[in-house]
């Protein structure tokens, strides 16, 4: 890895720490879009889930006196479920493939809502957390993107900020933490992974610390604003790829 290439890995990791500290999550949408262009598949994924246990870690210190663990339950037995099919999926189907899925879906319901605002809340349910936790955890496992499913869904339950960040700040950790060892498992972490994580973590934990400064700027009506333009921003990061290689 030469100086250029260090130093966009290097700004990724700010960046991604800085949105994750802002929002409660996307940092490895953030990186994935510039990190996959010169790293593999599983090594990024790994990277993913090693940073994440650290953002989401002082994340859920931002929000833990809202914290419900009972609330937060069904989706993480749901990621346990699905984050070691995720990870048997990176080794048999084409990563492509299930980036440019993701990426559409995740266009197609940020441009709905951003210009849909008043979209009726729906109902959660316990077998709905399952569900959400399983399809979470198999992006999880697959590409390290172990968040997706469940912010998504915490903005169709809707709410105030504090209590959407404090479900799926808790179900992403518990996805890291699952998709570490998965992917550990899987053959995913070598040296080189590490070496990648050490110089990664010093300005990761930076653009950390400035995002949950700015956190508290934010009114509900922002919060949800920007994740939806975070959301939509990562499916195009996800589909260009995908479009431009092909």
């Amino acid at each position: 890895m030469d100086g250029f290439v260090l130093g966009l890995f290097l700004a990724a990791a700010f960046f991604g720490g800085l949105v994750s500290g802002l929002s409660g999550f996307a940092m490895g949408l953030v990186v994935s879009g510039v990190w996959l262009h010169f790293i593999a598949p599983d090594q990024n994924a790994m990277l993913i889930v090693l940073c994440g246990l650290v953002t989401q870690g002082a994340g859920i210190w931002r929000v833990r006196h809202a914290v419900n663990w009972c609330t937060v339950a069904p989706y993480i037995i749901g990621g346990a479920i699905g984050v070691p099919v995720g990870t048997i999926l990176l080794k048999l189907v084409d990563p492509a493939n299930i980036r440019l899925g993701i990426g559409v879906l995740l266009i197609a319901f940020g441009l709905y809502s951003l210009f849909r605002p008043a979209l009726k809340p729906v109902r959660n349910s316990t077998p709905a957390g399952i569900g959400v936790g399983i399809v979470n955890g198999l992006i999880g496992g697959f590409t390290g993107l172990g968040g997706i499913a469940v912010t998504v869904w915490c903005q169709l339950v809707g709410g105030p900020k504090d209590a959407q960040r404090a479900i799926f700040q808790p179900v992403l950790l518990a996805t890291f933490a699952m998709s570490a060892i998965s992917l550990s498992v899987a053959g995913a972490f070598t040296f080189e992974t590490l070496k990648l994580y050490l110089l990664a973590l010093p300005v990761l934990i930076v653009g950390v610390w400035c995002g949950i400064k700015l956190y508290g700027k934010l009114n509900d009506a922002a919060f949800r604003k920007l994740i939806l333009i975070l959301l939509l921003a990562a499916g195009i990061s996800l589909v260009m790829p995908v479009w431009v290689f092909r």
